[in-house]
C-alpha cells in the first residue's frame, strides 16, 4: 500500500487489508510505504489512528517509511492511492518496475477508471472516515479476488 507520506491513507489501507486477511486466515503480510520520505519513522496521523481504532483496528505501532525499488521484488502486489503515487512508484522503481503487479487500489472498485483515494491530510475527521470506507470496500474485493488462490 503506497501513498505520499505513509501516515494517512496507506497505513489505513495496510491495517484494513491485514485485518481482513487475518480474519480470513489467509496468512498474508501487508505493508505500506510513502513515495516521499517526509514522515520516516513517524506514527500514522492521529485521525488515521482514531478512525482505524473506531473500526477495531490498531495501527499505532506503524512507522512511516519510504518506498524503495527493492519493494518491487519484495511484494506480490503494489497498490497505490492515486495517479501521482503510481508515477512516483514507477520512477523510484526504475528498472525493477513491474506494471503487472502495480495498480491503483480503487481500480478494484471501479476497474480501469484510475480513481484516486483523496488525501485527507488537510481536511476534517470526516475525510478520514470516507477514506476508510473506500479502502475497506476495496480490501473486501482484494480478499475476494486473491484469497481463493
Amino acid at each position: 500500500m503506497v501513498c505520499l507520506g505513509n501516515i494517512c491513507r496507506s497505513p489505513l489501507a495496510e491495517g484494513i487489508l491485514q485485518s481482513k486477511a487475518d480474519a480470513a486466515n489467509l496468512g498474508w503480510t501487508v505493508h505500506s510505504a510513502g513515495t516521499a520520505g517526509y514522515h520516516t519513522g513517524e506514527p500514522p496521523h492521529h485521525l488515521s489512528q482514531k478512525v482505524a481504532k473506531l473500526n477495531g483496528i490498531n495501527i499505532s505501532s506503524h512507522e512511516g517509511r519510504r518506498f524503495t525499488a527493492a519493494d518491487m521484488d519484495t511484494y506480490d502486489l503494489i497498490y497505490v492511492m492515486d495517479a501521482q503515487n503510481y508515477q512516483d512508484v514507477k520512477k523510484i522503481a526504475r528498472d525493477k518496475w513491474a506494471e503487472h503487479k502495480t495498480n491503483l487500489i480503487l481500480n478494484e472498485l471501479h476497474p480501469g477508471e484510475n480513481r484516486g483515494v483523496p488525501d485527507p491530510w488537510y481536511g476534517t475527521e470526516e475525510g478520514y472516515h470516507q477514506v476508510y470506507d473506500m479502502l475497506s470496500k476495496a480490501s473486501d474485493l482484494i480478499i475476494e479476488k486473491y484469497g481463493r488462490r
